[in-house]
Protein backbone atom coordinates (compact mmCIF):
# COMPACT_ATOMS: atom_id res chain seq x y z
CA UNK A 1 0.00 0.00 0.00
CA UNK A 2 0.88 3.66 -0.82
CA UNK A 3 0.49 5.31 1.98
CA UNK A 4 -0.62 9.59 1.09
CA UNK A 5 -0.32 12.40 3.75
CA UNK A 6 -3.95 12.35 3.64
CA UNK A 7 -4.06 8.84 4.76
CA UNK A 8 -1.67 9.35 6.89
CA UNK A 9 -3.28 12.07 8.59
CA UNK A 10 -6.64 10.57 8.64
CA UNK A 11 -4.94 7.08 10.88
CA UNK A 12 -3.43 9.94 13.36
CA UNK A 13 -6.23 11.61 13.84
CA UNK A 14 -8.26 8.60 14.55
CA UNK A 15 -5.56 7.31 16.37
CA UNK A 16 -5.94 10.50 18.60
CA UNK A 17 -9.30 9.87 19.06
CA UNK A 18 -9.01 6.14 20.23
CA UNK A 19 -5.79 7.59 22.74
CA UNK A 20 -9.10 9.74 23.97
CA UNK A 21 -11.77 7.59 24.31
CA UNK A 22 -10.63 5.27 27.05
CA UNK A 23 -11.81 1.97 25.26
CA UNK A 24 -8.60 1.03 23.92
CA UNK A 25 -5.15 -0.20 25.51
CA UNK A 26 -2.27 0.82 23.63
CA UNK A 27 -3.03 2.79 20.12
CA UNK A 28 -0.27 2.95 17.49
CA UNK A 29 -0.29 3.86 13.93
CA UNK A 30 2.74 1.92 11.56
CA UNK A 31 3.06 0.75 8.04
CA UNK A 32 -0.39 2.42 7.24
CA UNK A 33 -2.70 1.10 9.41
CA UNK A 34 -4.01 1.94 12.91
CA UNK A 35 -3.75 -0.49 15.79
CA UNK A 36 -5.79 -0.36 18.51
CA UNK A 37 -5.32 -3.08 21.29
CA UNK A 38 -8.36 -4.65 23.06
CA UNK A 39 -8.28 -3.14 26.28
CA UNK A 40 -9.72 -6.29 28.14
CA UNK A 41 -9.49 -9.49 26.42
CA UNK A 42 -8.42 -12.69 27.54
CA UNK A 43 -5.69 -13.01 25.27
CA UNK A 44 -3.80 -10.49 23.08
CA UNK A 45 -6.49 -9.02 20.63
CA UNK A 46 -6.50 -5.69 18.22
CA UNK A 47 -8.30 -3.61 16.33
CA UNK A 48 -7.03 -1.96 13.10
CA UNK A 49 -7.81 0.35 10.23
CA UNK A 50 -6.37 -0.20 7.20
CA UNK A 51 -6.44 1.25 4.19
CA UNK A 52 -6.95 -0.77 0.79
CA UNK A 53 -7.20 1.02 -2.65
CA UNK A 54 -8.83 4.30 -0.90
CA UNK A 55 -11.45 1.92 1.16
CA UNK A 56 -11.08 1.82 4.59
CA UNK A 57 -11.01 -1.47 6.17
CA UNK A 58 -12.14 -2.00 9.84
CA UNK A 59 -11.68 -5.70 11.74
CA UNK A 60 -10.55 -6.98 15.15
CA UNK A 61 -7.43 -9.80 14.87
CA UNK A 62 -5.56 -11.85 17.50
CA UNK A 63 -3.49 -14.91 16.87
CA UNK A 64 -4.95 -16.82 19.35
CA UNK A 65 -7.12 -19.12 18.23
CA UNK A 66 -8.89 -19.94 21.45
CA UNK A 67 -10.09 -16.47 21.58
CA UNK A 68 -10.91 -16.33 17.89
CA UNK A 69 -12.78 -19.60 18.51
CA UNK A 70 -14.42 -18.15 22.01
CA UNK A 71 -16.20 -15.74 19.84
CA UNK A 72 -17.81 -17.94 17.70
CA UNK A 73 -18.93 -20.97 20.02
CA UNK A 74 -20.50 -17.87 21.58
CA UNK A 75 -21.98 -16.75 18.36
CA UNK A 76 -23.12 -19.92 17.94
CA UNK A 77 -24.51 -20.49 21.67
CA UNK A 78 -26.44 -17.30 21.83
CA UNK A 79 -27.50 -17.48 18.36
CA UNK A 80 -26.99 -13.86 17.64
CA UNK A 81 -25.85 -12.75 13.63
CA UNK A 82 -22.96 -10.84 13.95
CA UNK A 83 -23.28 -8.26 11.34
CA UNK A 84 -26.65 -7.72 12.64
CA UNK A 85 -25.56 -7.19 16.10
CA UNK A 86 -22.66 -4.62 14.24
CA UNK A 87 -25.48 -2.80 12.63
CA UNK A 88 -27.14 -2.52 16.13
CA UNK A 89 -23.99 -0.66 17.35
CA UNK A 90 -23.68 1.15 14.25
CA UNK A 91 -26.83 2.82 15.34
CA UNK A 92 -25.89 3.38 18.65
CA UNK A 93 -22.89 5.49 17.75
CA UNK A 94 -25.25 7.58 15.05
CA UNK A 95 -23.47 5.75 11.82
CA UNK A 96 -25.55 6.92 8.67
CA UNK A 97 -25.55 4.14 6.42
CA UNK A 98 -25.50 0.57 5.40
CA UNK A 99 -23.57 -1.75 7.87
CA UNK A 100 -20.73 -3.92 5.82
CA UNK A 101 -20.48 -7.39 5.73
CA UNK A 102 -18.22 -9.31 7.98
CA UNK A 103 -15.59 -11.37 6.84
CA UNK A 104 -13.94 -14.07 9.35
CA UNK A 105 -10.89 -15.65 7.91
CA UNK A 106 -6.88 -16.40 8.87
CA UNK A 107 -4.49 -13.69 6.89
CA UNK A 108 -1.08 -13.59 5.85
CA UNK A 109 0.06 -12.80 9.30
CA UNK A 110 -1.51 -15.98 10.39
CA UNK A 111 -4.26 -13.83 12.63
CA UNK A 112 -7.68 -14.59 12.81
CA UNK A 113 -9.26 -11.67 11.74
CA UNK A 114 -13.55 -10.49 11.61
CA UNK A 115 -12.97 -8.05 9.17
CA UNK A 116 -15.71 -5.45 6.88
CA UNK A 117 -14.48 -3.57 4.00
CA UNK A 118 -16.42 -0.36 5.18
CA UNK A 119 -16.98 1.35 1.94
CA UNK A 120 -16.04 4.21 2.58
CA UNK A 121 -13.36 6.16 0.43
CA UNK A 122 -11.01 8.28 2.49
CA UNK A 123 -11.88 10.87 -0.24
CA UNK A 124 -15.21 11.21 0.87
CA UNK A 125 -17.01 14.15 3.09
CA UNK A 126 -16.87 13.30 6.77
CA UNK A 127 -15.02 10.00 5.92
CA UNK A 128 -12.78 10.54 9.13
CA UNK A 129 -15.67 10.33 11.44
CA UNK A 130 -17.73 7.29 9.47
CA UNK A 131 -14.45 5.39 9.99
CA UNK A 132 -14.40 6.65 13.74
CA UNK A 133 -17.93 5.41 13.77
CA UNK A 134 -17.40 2.18 12.28
CA UNK A 135 -14.15 1.21 14.56
CA UNK A 136 -16.08 2.36 17.64
CA UNK A 137 -18.87 0.07 16.78
CA UNK A 138 -16.36 -2.79 16.13
CA UNK A 139 -14.97 -2.21 19.67
CA UNK A 140 -18.68 -2.16 21.29
CA UNK A 141 -19.69 -5.30 19.26
CA UNK A 142 -16.75 -7.48 19.95
CA UNK A 143 -15.86 -6.82 23.48
CA UNK A 144 -19.14 -8.56 24.58
CA UNK A 145 -17.97 -11.80 22.79
CA UNK A 146 -16.57 -14.69 23.91
CA UNK A 147 -13.30 -14.25 25.88
CA UNK A 148 -12.96 -10.24 24.49
CA UNK A 149 -13.69 -9.48 28.10
CA UNK A 150 -11.74 -11.14 30.78
CA UNK A 151 -13.37 -12.14 34.21
CA UNK A 152 -14.41 -9.60 36.19
CA UNK A 153 -14.18 -7.19 33.82
CA UNK A 154 -17.35 -4.96 32.97
CA UNK A 155 -18.69 -5.69 29.07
Amino acid sequence: MVETRETAAILESLADAARGAGVFGEVTVMNGRLVARAAASAAPAEYRVEVENGEACVGVFTADRWLSHSVEADLLNTGDDLEELLEEELAEVGFAGEAPSIDHFRNDEKMFAFRSRTGIGLSEPEAQERIWQMLLAYQSCFRHLGDMHKDGEEA
